[in-house]
């Protein structure tokens, strides 16, 4: 799909995240079963699924046929950035058909040296036709990112950097002050616990939502509801 496609399919809806990784009770090493949740999320009216690694991102595809923001999760020596953090995994991605290929453009150290900048530049001058979505954590990542030519600015790292407010929920702020500066699609993406605060993250002018934990992991779900009645 061309990307004015993908984004009129996903404007105002909510995009569902279908990711399990080791040590979560969902990742199974023998083989992925995010496909399923995929499944459930297209069946629900997904328009779009994001998740992580190069199996979900092929078996979700297969799946679903729809279009995929696909990342990498891998820590790297020396790298606080975690979300597709070099050419490999952009590289590795963009043989898997990602529609959407998503990367931290936070300002949090690299290990190769390079600024966060430069290496969105590598990434925009090897694949110029890619699609690209920025994981940020402040206004300033964003604004940098959309000037460094992302074609989407996602608010998923806002309370998981050094630097960055740590919030209960979402950074509905962060959302607003984006969407009034760029002139890209903002993605409201970070603990968005219930469809309420789905709603809330449009209202503050985000293009769309992307919920995962309160949706695709069970773990997190279930200590939500346990702590709250252990509380009461």
């Amino acid at each position: 799909m061309r990307k004015e496609e993908i984004f009129e399919q996903i404007k105002g809806k909510v995009i569902v995240s279908c990711q399990a990784v080791p040590g979560e009770p969902l990742y199974v090493e023998e083989k992925s079963i995010m496909y399923l949740m995929a499944r459930a999320a297209k069946r629900a009216g997904s328009p779009a699924i994001r998740t992580s690694s190069i199996r979900d991102v092929v078996a979700i595809k297969e799946e679903t046929g729809l279009p995929v923001i696909g990342l990498v999760k891998v820590q790297y020596e020396g790298f606080e950035s975690y979300i597709t953090p070099t050419m490999k995994e952009v590289d590795d991605l963009v043989a898997a058909g990602s529609d959407i290929i998503a990367l931290d453009c936070t300002n949090q150290k690299r290990g190769d040296g390079k600024s966060i900048s430069e290496f969105i530049t590598e990434v925009r001058t090897k694949y110029p036709d890619a699609i690209l979505m920025a994981d940020i954590s402040t206004y300033e990542e964003g604004i940098n990112a959309w000037k460094l030519g992302m074609d989407l600015v996602g608010t998923t790292m806002s309370g998981y950097t050094s630097y960055s407010p740590k919030l209960p929920g979402p950074d509905y702020e962060l959302v607003k002050r984006l969407a009034a500066s760029v002139d890209i699609p903002v993605i409201g993406e970070g603990r968005v616990h219930s469809p309420e605060q789905a709603v809330e993250m449009l209202d503050a002018g985000a293009f769309a939502v992307v919920v995962g934990g309160a949706i695709t992991r069970p773990l997190e779900i279930a200590a939500r509801f346990i702590k709250a009645v252990e509380n009461r």
